[in-house]
């Protein structure tokens, strides 16, 4: 019992950090087009919610390995080169799988590939240092809370709902990318993407999405 018990938590500790991340990249994405482009665009990373996923695993990798890392420099490098490859891993395979990217670098100063650059690993670092100071500490205290019935079930409710938000975002993608090459619909289930999630609808939530020619 107490086995599945920590499991269980581990699971919901993980899937809080996930949550909080891609919240948290949704905001700063917001914050930074406002500062730098002086524009209000709302980016997304799925078509329900306001969550771009990229920030969710850079909070997993930074839970799993600078969590115990006292000093801030260290933390700040170590960010640094963390979401660095992430982003730089997440370009490439959102490329490979699914013809596209959702940002490019070529232009910027010491890029690797235009996937990812010096100035982003910069504010990587910067996050880092952010989640281990402030993030952290929240989510130490909150941990029990993690442990209440109602918490758990809540949890694992919105868990589901995160399932089908990152699954149908895929599909209706993958189905976006079947159009574009002339592909008509084979089923009804192919029809009520096409119906639902029309390359309108998909372009304005992946307003920064690239296709790969």
């Amino acid at each position: 019992m107490k086995k599945l018990k920590a499991i269980n938590k581990f699971i919901l500790i993980c899937f809080w950090i996930f949550i909080i991340g891609s919240v948290f990249g949704f905001f700063a994405e917001m914050i930074y087009g406002l500062a730098y482009t002086r524009t209000f665009v709302i980016r997304k990373g799925l078509i329900y919610g306001p969550f771009i996923q990229v920030y969710g695993m850079g909070a997993l990798l930074y839970y799993f390995l600078i969590k115990t890392e006292k000093d801030p420099l260290k933390v700040f490098f170590k960010s640094m080169l963390l979401g660095g490859a992430m982003e730089y891993f997440t370009s490439f395979f959102q490329e490979i799988f699914f013809g596209s990217v959702s940002w490019e670098y070529s232009g910027m100063f010491l890029n690797l590939n235009g996937r990812t650059s010096i100035q982003y690993c910069i504010y990587w670092g910067i996050i880092g240092v952010v989640f281990l100071k402030a993030v952290y500490p929240f989510l130490e205290k909150s941990e029990k809370l993690l442990e209440k019935k109602g918490t758990t079930l809540l949890s694992y409710i919105f868990m589901l709902f995160m399932i089908f938000d990152i699954a149908i975002s895929c599909i209706a993608t993958d189905r976006q990318n079947a159009r574009a090459e002339g592909i008509p619909a084979s089923n009804e289930f192919e029809q009520f993407l096409d119906k639902t999630y029309p390359d309108e609808r998909l372009n304005a939530i992946f307003n920064n999405r690239q296709e790969i020619k």
